[in-house]
């Protein structure tokens, strides 16, 4: 995922009692704006853990629950704050949360009709959709780096971005030679 933040640290020890584990994702420098690309591919890697759970285990756990609510909230704010919803428009479409739930406000203090409230649920939702298939897509072809990846986080507990940037590069070069169409292919799709 290009446009994503790297990693910095993975970690599979337990931080409490909501944290089995972790990624650490930060930028190279500091931003002020994102792209919609950026935020789908940061929404992509968000919802990784939980792909690569279905991916490798054929099922899903609660271990993601944090991960469902950061992804959550960037598509919503994606289609009504940054108006990067095609089928809303260039609208925003937000909320004074803190004023709301002061006075107990709900869906007659919306700007807004129960009908276009249905769109941005389903639009939140379709965004989520896509970026966790993209996700399994990324994960799926990159199978041999993910079990990588788990080996040596089973042996080490912690790695940090440097060491998993090695193993991507190594596991590329290695499906490259065991495939002489590989890299002509990818370049040019």
């Amino acid at each position: 995922l290009p446009e994503a933040n790297p990693v910095q640290k993975i970690s599979i020890v337990s931080r409490g009692v909501a944290a089995l584990g972790y990624t650490l994702n930060m930028p190279l420098e500091d931003r002020y704006l994102m792209t919609r690309e950026e935020l789908e591919d940061t929404l992509a890697a968000i919802l990784g853990g939980r792909a690569a759970e279905e991916i490798v285990f054929g099922e899903i756990s609660t271990g993601a629950s944090n991960d469902l609510q950061q992804a959550t909230n960037m598509a919503e704010r994606m289609v009504k704050e940054y108006g990067m919803s095609e089928r809303l428009g260039l609208v925003a479409h937000r909320e004074d949360r803190g004023q709301q739930q002061f006075l107990g406000g709900g869906a007659a203090d919306r700007a807004y009709s129960e009908d276009t409230a249905r769109a941005i649920d389903e639009e939140i939702s379709r965004i989520i959709r896509q970026g966790y298939q993209r996700a399994k897509e990324v994960l799926e072809a990159q199978r041999d780096s993910l079990e990588k990846v788990v080996q040596i986080l089973f042996e080490k507990e912690v790695m940090d971005g440097d060491e998993l940037r090695q193993v991507l590069r190594s596991e590329e070069h290695t499906s490259e030679l065991q495939s002489p169409c590989n890299l002509v292919c990818r370049l040019l799709l």
